[in-house]
C-alpha cells in the first residue's frame, strides 16, 4: 500500500485529540470535529498563540507538556509542527479523567431517563423563579446509572444560583474525545451547562460540598455552571 492511498483527512477526523492547521496569519484552514467543540469554549485566536508560542524553531514537530483548561475541556499537551512556511498544525492532548478508586459507586443509582430528570427539576425550579429557560438536550441518550437523590439535590441547587435571572439556557451534551476512569473502566462524560448573562455565587461552597465524594464534577464560571456527569449506561 503507497502513502497516496492512505486517506489521511479520514484519520485526523476520527482523531479524538483536537487538531487544527493554521495559515501564517493565523486563519483556520482545517480542523476536526474535536477541535470544532472545542472552539465553542475558546477562540482560535488564542490557540494560535499558543501554536507560535511552543512551535519548533525550525521544520519539524516539537510536543510540550502543559496543563491547559477551556471549561470541561482539560489537556496535558500539544503538539506543534510544520514542514514548510504554508501552514502550523496544533493537537492538543486530552487529560483522561480519573474517578476515586477508594469509594465504591454508590449502591443507590438506577437506571435513569437523564432528560426526564432534568425536566422535572426545572418544573420545581419554575414555581419560584419566572426565568425563560431554552432547554437543549439529545432526547435519544439511553438511560444512565446515577443517585437520582443526589443528582436532584446538586441539579436544584446549581439552578437556584439563576433565580433572579430573566432567562436560563441548560444544554445537555456527550463530550467527544473525554472520559472519566472509575474502577479501572472507562466512561464518556455528559456535560449538562446551566448559563445566564449572570448567577448567585452565594451557594458556592454548598454545590462544592454536594460534590465532594461524588462522580459528578462541578465546574463554577462568572456566568455558568457545569456539571460533569459518568455516562454509565449499564
Amino acid at each position: 500500500m503507497s502513502l497516496e492511498s492512505i486517506d489521511f483527512n479520514f484519520l485526523i477526523e476520527a482523531d479524538i485529540n483536537p487538531v487544527i492547521i493554521f495559515s501564517p496569519d493565523g486563519h483556520i484552514i482545517h480542523l476536526n470535529s474535536t477541535a470544532e467543540v472545542l472552539l465553542g469554549y475558546t477562540s482560535s485566536n488564542e490557540l494560535f498563540e499558543i501554536a507560535m508560542q511552543y512551535a519548533p524553531q525550525t521544520y519539524g514537530h516539537k510536543t510540550t507538556t502543559m496543563d491547559l483548561k477551556y471549561n470541561l475541556f482539560l489537556f496535558y499537551g500539544i503538539t506543534v509542527g510544520y514542514d514548510n512556511d504554508e501552514y502550523i498544525y496544533l493537537r492538543l492532548y486530552h487529560k483522561p479523567r480519573l474517578g476515586s478508586n477508594k469509594e465504591p459507586l454508590n449502591c443507590n443509582t438506577t437506571q435513569t431517563d437523564i432528560n426526564t430528570l432534568i425536566e422535572a427539576n426545572i418544573a420545581l425550579f419554575q414555581i419560584e423563579s419566572s426565568a425563560e429557560i431554552t432547554l437543549l438536550t439529545d432526547q435519544g441518550l439511553p438511560e444512565i446509572k446515577i443517585d437520582q437523590n443526589r443528582f436532584s439535590k446538586l441539579l436544584n441547587k446549581s439552578l437556584k444560583n439563576f433565580k433572579d435571572c430573566n432567562s436560563v439556557d441548560i444544554s445537555l451534551k456527550l463530550i467527544i474525545g473525554e472520559y472519566i476512569i472509575i474502577k479501572k473502566e472507562k466512561h464518556q462524560i455528559l456535560s449538562l451547562e446551566i448559563k445566564s448573562e449572570s448567577r448567585d455565587v452565594a451557594f458556592d461552597n454548598q454545590l462544592e460540598s454536594l460534590s465532594e465524594n461524588s462522580f459528578i464534577t462541578i465546574s463554577l464560571n462568572e456566568n455558568s455552571i457545569s456539571l460533569e456527569i459518568p455516562f454509565i449506561a449499564q
